[in-house]
């Protein structure tokens, strides 16, 4: 083999190995888990095993993957409509549909198999009901059918919490539902303000999310209504005396420079301002429960061995 047909094979490799990766949606997937670590320490109140918060993260993770499998094998027809997605792995060929769904069953199964006998049934049990709603009640039932798609479909990213509560626990409790809540209300105007850029795309596809089926000033209007349920549901956990300052001070300004994007938005209707809006609601939430780990970390992990 001459030296330009090894670099040939190993780009080949290494383009199909991204491929296979692309499918689990890496960048979700770490969202995802960014969503669970705090629910760890704050049902545990402290530091859990370490070897239970590991096989936690892991399955769901692993959850996580396995649901976004499934997703590129429904929706290869429609991706390969739209400009954002037509490189993907399936509709772009460079993987064969069987094998999403052979590595979604995998990863599936996997997930599973691991909160189960690392954690609990009812943390497996989470898992599973989390990969079965997004792929078949989302992404097959809603999305194609209902402008509130994304609406209903936003409780399918909420699951980490929830599962990373019932490992630690045993149960479900309401500052874990309050937790999955912050995720499924910041699920709407996330991907509206994406929706209200990207509206030919999702047209060309006939899928009918809010600005094609609605219109663009329909949707700002709703992107500011779930947006001022959103900020104050990040700040009811004072109520449960499950945070402090660390917390509180920045998800107040967080939240309030998330009010005035989309603000911005509602009275511009400029595409710009759409784009920032989606861009600053990931930032948003992703900072919003790391300040809720840190704060988690200095309250019940380093203060409370201190005040006892």
């Amino acid at each position: 083999m001459s030296t330009i047909d090894a670099v040939a094979t190993r780009l080949s490799t290494r383009r199909l190995i991204l491929a296979y990766v692309e499918l689990m949606k890496p960048r979700i997937v770490m969202l995802v888990l960014v969503t669970g670590v705090p629910a760890l320490l704050l049902a545990k109140r402290g530091m859990p095993d370490r070897m239970l918060a590991i096989t936690t993260l892991l399955g769901i993770a692993l959850a996580a993957a396995s649901a976004a499998c499934f997703n590129h094998y429904y929706d290869r027809d429609i991706d390969g409509l739209m400009r954002r997605t037509a490189a993907r792995p399936l509709p772009s060929g460079l993987i064969a549909p069987s094998h999403a769904i052979v590595l979604g069953a995998v990863l599936g199964i996997a997930a599973v198999t691991v909160l189960a006998i690392c954690a609990n049934l009812l943390a497996a049990g989470l898992a599973l009901a989390s990969i079965f709603y997004y792929a078949v009640v989302y992404t097959v039932w809603l999305k194609r059918r209902t402008p509130e798609n994304i609406v209903i479909g936003g409780a399918a990213g909420a699951s980490a919490p929830l599962i990373a509560w019932a490992a630690v626990t045993g149960s479900v409790g309401l500052p874990a539902i309050l937790l999955a809540s912050i995720v499924f209300l910041w699920t709407p105007p996330h991907f509206w303000a994406l929706a209200l850029y990207r509206s030919e795309d999702y047209a060309r596809a006939n899928i009918p999310m809010l600005p094609v089926t609605h219109g663009a000033a329909e949707t700002r209007r709703r992107i500011v209504l779930y947006s001022w349920i959103l900020v104050p549901a990040t700040l009811a956990f004072a109520a449960f005396g499950l945070v402090g300052p660390l917390y509180l001070v920045p998800a107040t300004l967080l939240g309030i420079q998330f009010l005035r994007l989309v603000h911005r938005l509602a009275r511009s209707g400029e595409i710009p301002d759409a784009v920032k809006v989606f861009r600053y609601s990931i930032a948003y939430l992703f900072l919003v429960y790391l300040a809720l780990t840190l704060d988690a970390v200095v309250r019940f992990v380093i203060q409370a061995p201190v005040a006892r």
